[in-house]
């Protein structure tokens, strides 16, 4: 099948033309009111967050994190692990110590189902719906705050949220000129180097500003090393009552694979052992191919308009556009060359082989927001139009046995081509000094269009309509008390339609939540039901390209209570906790058992812990010098819906201890921050993830588990120098 693609310039320019002319009317309609307002340019710098944050009155459970608090544990780890001391998230590693490949969770349900944004700009890959932190190496430099909400949130764009949201912003724009150098090193031949600079306000009306990054590590597995590359540059204008921004960031990763596992009796005796890349030579020798490896790269780049329209509106208005290409590269044995046709005609059809499958898509499209706020009403109007572009192919780059094939043949060659609009709309209404009610509808409108391999042809459009609705009521300065319900929908990923035939799922999201803010302590207490239709949970497997397999389970649901506090001890010590108790279950699970389709009953839902507890304690030694000491449990979880004995993951506790001094050096700078972080304090030997398989001989049912293992215990020094 041939399909027929608009040249990528064309379609840009024709949204770019339409959207500018409406907006441009939009602000000529206010320009008289404009003359006498005085703007305040850190609301404008945010305009874009604002539209699809909560705030404080916003009734739905979240966490903010601001440049300190990620700069204080940002040593050249992935994002996930700067985030997994916050409420209800656990994290994964392929490499085990944080650097490559790393995932995570919130409330039991994995990245995928997690809505990532920055500057509103949706990250989640269309058709996957994963995020891959690899691409964007040392991005947490480059970041002013996160948000994280937790459940369904509020509207934002992109793939609804199906367990939580992250919210995050890029840098701000600054005033003075800094400059920064940023070089850390620890376990496992793990070495960063980061360059940051601004120029501050240059002519009260620029600024440009940027990070340059490299991270090395061999990574705890065996071979799992990451060779990354980050950067992230950007312009900033201010006038008056406008500000605009230009960015560029992305990176190139080469990641040697690390997604095999470990079955249980190489776990006992090798738990560094990493099976990618391994095969037998013509003498029967173990051997390991050396360029086993993902090799990817993404760029994003971003405009983006804010406007103080008059006293109340404000408006923004972004354009994005994101290439991403690349292959990963792997040794197969034994091939069947037929299916590959590179050797119809030979009589040698087995063979060795090294092949690539590769990725090149485009993503881009346009959001924008208006936000009034007068008295007692905020509204956000918003919305988004995106498409994707996406090309799947393989290469065999060499085989044993030589075929007939050309140079650069194709063995398939496919796509993924998406297109997405939403509109929203939220207001924030104040009904007297102590209630106050929210609101907030979203339309999702989704067209996919695909070629999968094997051939099959996908061709799906989805009109998803999004009701949230809550009541935030303040008893007094401590007390404060907030509820609300939220529906959600989302579409099945690539991967879903690739190993099924699968529905879109629904989710009916009720919080009830209590916050108290008093002298000594601070906590938010919060209770989750989340009722699902038709979701999609993760059976334990993987295809044969890494993907994690899904599957619908009808009615399913998770409920749970969460605790996140600060309690100021005295002068010097802090304690900040959060816990989760949680049942996440399937109400009737169905599949295929020993010869026919048997009935498990009530399940626990995979992957899906009933506790997860973090706790962090701060002695702050003197103005110069912090010392915490992290505390991370995760409870026992199941990696198959079935929750037979052999799908069982342990539970695990991990402590990590760390240390901030800052100090200066006459004449040379004021300002240097030496850190250390000792991971895993008490070598522990534990696992963060895994999955599981069944087979099946004479109607009879097996199965079979894997393991990822973590890092024992493994130290990262930094050292930053600001100027």
């Amino acid at each position: 099948m041939t399909h027929f693609r608009i040249p990528l310039k064309y379609v840009i320019m024709k949204n770019l033309i339409l959207t500018v002319f409406v907006f441009s009317n939009l602000i000529f309609s206010q320009e008289n009111a404009i003359d006498t307002i005085l703007v305040n340019k850190q609301n404008l710098d945010e305009v874009v967050v604002t539209a699809i944050r909560a705030s404080s009155k916003t009734p739905v459970p979240y966490k903010l994190l601001d440049a300190n608090d990620i700069a204080r544990v940002n040593l050249g780890q992935d994002i996930p692990v700067i985030l997994s001391m916050t409420p209800s998230v656990n994290i994964t590693s392929d490499a085990g110590n944080g650097i490559g490949y790393t995932g995570m969770s919130i409330r039991g349900s994995d990245g995928s189902r997690i809505n990532v944004t920055i500057n509103g700009v949706p990250l989640n890959d269309s058709e996957s719906h994963g995020t891959y932190w690899v691409d964007l190496p040392d991005f947490a430099s480059s970041i002013s705050s996160i948000q994280i909400q937790r459940g369904v949130g509020t509207s934002t764009n992109g793939a609804g949220a199906f367990g939580g949201s992250i919210n995050i912003s890029t840098k701000k724009q600054s005033q003075a000129p800094k400059f920064k150098l940023s070089n850390s090193f620890g376990s496992y031949g793990t070495l960063k180097n980061s360059i940051s600079f601004t120029t501050g306000t240059l002519g009260n009306y620029f600024e440009l500003s940027g990070n340059l990054s490299k991270i090395y590590s061999d990574g705890y597995i065996d071979r799992a090393s990451s060779n990354l590359k980050g950067y992230f540059l950007q312009g900033s204008y201010n006038y008056d009552k406008t500000n605009i921004k230009l960015i560029a960031f992305g990176g190139h990763e080469r990641t040697y694979q690390a997604w095999y596992g470990l079955d249980p009796e190489t776990l006992n005796t090798n738990r560094k052992f990493n099976y990618a890349g391994m095969y037998y030579n013509a003498d029967g020798e173990e051997m390991f191919y050396d360029k086993q490896e993902d090799n990817y790269k993404q760029d994003h780049y971003q405009l983006i308009f804010n406007h103080q329209m008059n006293a109340y509106w404000r408006a923004n208005l972004t354009f994005h556009y994101t290439h991403g290409r690349g292959y990963y590269e792997e040794y197969s044995e034994d091939q069947n060359l037929l299916d590959y046709l590179i050797n119809e005609n030979s009589g040698q059809a087995i063979s060795d082989l090294i092949r690539r499958k590769w990725l090149d898509n485009d993503f881009y499209g346009s959001l924008f927001n208006f936000i009034y706020d007068k008295n007692s009403i905020k509204l956000i109007l918003g919305g988004t139009l995106n498409k994707y572009y996406g090309d799947h192919y393989g290469e065999v780059i060499w085989a044993r046995n030589a075929g007939n094939s050309e140079i650069r043949h194709r063995y398939y060659d496919n796509y993924g081509n998406k297109e997405e609009f939403n509109l929203f709309s939220k207001l924030e209404y104040t009904l007297n000094d102590k209630l106050y009610a929210f609101l907030d509808l979203q339309n999702r409108n989704i067209n996919y269009d695909a070629i999968l391999i094997g051939g099959d042809n996908v061709n799906k459009s989805f009109n998803f309509f999004n009701p949230k609705a809550g009541i935030y009521y303040k008893l007094n300065s401590s007390n404060e008390f907030y509820f609300s319900f939220a529906r959600a929908h989302r579409e099945p990923t690539r991967t879903d339609y690739e190993n099924g035939n699968p529905y879109p799922e629904m989710l009916d999201d009720f919080e009830l939540g209590w916050k108290y803010k008093g002298k000594k302590s601070i906590y938010n207490i919060n209770l989750y039901l989340m009722d699902y239709n038709d979701q999609l949970v993760l059976t334990g497997e993987r295809d044969d390209v890494g993907y994690y397999i899904r599957a619908n389970v009808g009615e399913s649901y998770r409920a749970g209570i969460e605790f996140d506090g600060v309690f100021y001890i005295d002068d010097y010590f802090t304690i900040k906790p959060n816990i989760t108790f949680s049942s996440n279950k399937n109400n009737d699970y169905l599949t295929q058992f020993d010869g026919s389709l048997q009935n498990f009953g009530k399940t626990y839902i995979s992957f899906s812990p009933n506790l997860i507890f973090g706790n962090s304690i701060e002695f702050k030694m003197n103005d110069k010098t912090l010392l915490f000491f992290n505390t991370k449990y995760v409870g026992k979880q199941y990696m198959s819906n079935t929750n037979v004995e052999s799908s069982v993951l342990a539970s695990y506790l991990v402590n990590d201890l760390g240390i901030n001094h800052s100090f200066s050096i006459s004449g040379f700078s004021d300002d240097f921050e030496l850190k250390l972080l000792i991971n895993n304090l008490f070598n522990q030997k534990y696992e963060s993830y895994g999955g599981h398989y069944f087979y099946d001989i004479d109607n009879k049912t097996y199965s079979g588990a894997y393991f990822y293992p973590m890092a024992e215990i493994n130290f990262l020094i930094g050292l930053d120098f600001n100027f």
